[in-house]
């Protein structure tokens, strides 16, 4: 930018070298691409993470129902060992091998990235000493002394300048060059501990396999049959259910699941008091309450429905009848939907962001944001603190983020913010805010 306005009030011209300039493109690029692969890297981390802590609790669930009179108890208890201490291993040497790796590729970028913002403003001073030495030669009156001072100057700046100009010229194809062996080291590095990692898992869930078998064998008179489900396409005798309402509300037609998601905590049921907090996500999990999408006023209306607008036909009590005995435990036929006394109910609210509070048409109060709140968003996974500054997570915890006090601070993939819980309960911001890496949390809000 300074170069360029030298240039406008002519006390400069533009010095070109399209091959440093190659150089530089080349820079950019292999950073932008480190940083990506360090932020899927440590995303590949935790979720192996997440695995381990997952195959853990299967194990701890198996040891927990494996009677102590049944045969393979400890050679259970063994298996369910080496496996906890596998997935440890697989973590701690994909963090030695690879992202300690990582870590040091990127670290050599920051100096050369400050050295090439270094040599733009030399390369100016050389461009207007130059410049300058220039128009004092070609001056009607020339002046002796100012033309030697200003040819000492001008070689001084060459100088300052061509000594970093080399530097850079030998460095920058060097390390462009140096990136096809640290990607190929790299993801072998991964691939072998993987194979490795699922070769010696493989060894365990067979031992696993063949306890459970002599298990089977001992206890043959106790199997477990796993009886026929019924297809969508062919109703199972005697299990009628009602059509569901014209209206297609979900309250009254059975839900399947098939991506085997975990049924959220909090799903509405019939006759369940409705939120009251405006503050609580209005999004719709299976089962809860139908709502309407933002229209384009700023603010999201919600429309609760009766879990049943229409009176059954004459034939539809006979059906529910025969559906009753077949149901599964917790659905609610539309039978049951028909017969509650409960009045049809609609329910409209509406909420606006304003300044960082919300406000509620229902006239609720206004929430206690901390200042410069931005956003919330909610970990996915645990993240463990490996510093005084950062967020000790746990899977599900809500933060507020709010902006860097110096913006210069903010490092790549990492926010600033203070865990919900502690800014409602303390709401002291200096002492629990903290800086977590982005790619461990989701967006809510």
């Amino acid at each position: 930018m300074m170069r360029k306005v030298l240039q406008k009030l002519g006390k400069a011209d533009e010095t070109k070298d399209e091959q440093f300039e190659q150089c530089v493109q080349n820079f950019n690029k292999q950073l932008t691409e480190g940083t990506r692969l360090q932020k899927d890297l440590r995303t590949y981390l935790a979720s192996v993470k997440a695995m381990h802590e997952a195959s853990k609790k299967l194990n701890e669930c198996l040891q927990e129902v494996y009677e102590p009179d049944w045969p393979g108890r400890d050679e259970a208890s063994k298996i369910a060992e080496n496996n906890d201490l596998l997935w440890m291993d697989y973590h701690q040497k994909l963090v030695d091998q690879a992202l300690l790796t990582m870590d040091t590729y990127l670290g050599q970028f920051p100096d050369i990235k400050s050295r090439i913002a270094k040599r733009g403003r030399k390369l100016v001073d050389y461009d207007s000493a130059r410049h300058h030495y220039e128009s004092l030669q070609t001056a009607k009156k020339k002046d002796e002394a100012k033309i030697a001072k200003a040819e000492e100057e001008l070689i001084k700046a060459q100088k300052v300048f061509e000594e970093m100009n080399v530097d850079l010229q030998e460095e920058l194809p060097s390390l462009w060059n140096s990136r096809v062996g640290f990607y190929v080291n790299t993801f072998q590095s991964i691939a072998g501990l993987e194979e490795n990692f699922h070769k010696e898992m493989s060894k365990l869930n067979q031992n696993l396999n063949d306890v459970l078998v002599s298990l089977e064998k001992q206890h043959g008179s106790n199997t477990f049959t796993v009886k026929a489900q019924p297809s969508d396409s062919v109703p199972a005798k005697g299990n009628k259910s009602p059509s569901p309402p014209p209206d297609g509300s979900p309250a009254a037609t059975p839900e399947i699941r098939v991506n085997h998601e975990p049924e959220p905590a909090g799903a509405a049921t019939p006759g369940a008091a409705l939120p009251k907090s405006p503050s609580q996500p209005t999004e719709n999990p299976a089962g809860s309450l139908p709502s309407k999408e933002p229209s384009a006023a700023e603010g999201t209306f919600a429309v609760a429905w009766p879990s049943q607008t229409a009176e059954p036909g004459p034939a539809q009590p006979a059906e529910a009848s025969e559906a009753a005995g077949a149901q599964e435990p917790g659905e609610t036929t539309a039978s049951e939907a028909a017969s509650s006394s409960l009045p049809a109910v609609v329910v409209e609210t509406f909420s606006a962001t304003v300044n960082g509070t919300v406000e509620s048409g229902s006239g609720a109060g206004r929430l206690d944001l901390p200042p410069g709140f931005m956003f919330k968003v909610q970990a996915q996974h645990d993240y463990t603190a490996t510093d005084t500054d950062e967020l000790q997570l746990k899977a599900g915890d809500v933060v507020l983020v709010i902006p860097f006090q110096n913006p210069e601070e903010q490092d790549e993939g990492w926010l600033m913010g203070v865990k919900e819980s502690d800014w409602n309960q303390h709401k002291e911001l200096e002492k629990y805010r903290g800086v977590f890496p982005e790619n461990f949390t989701e967006r809510v809000q």
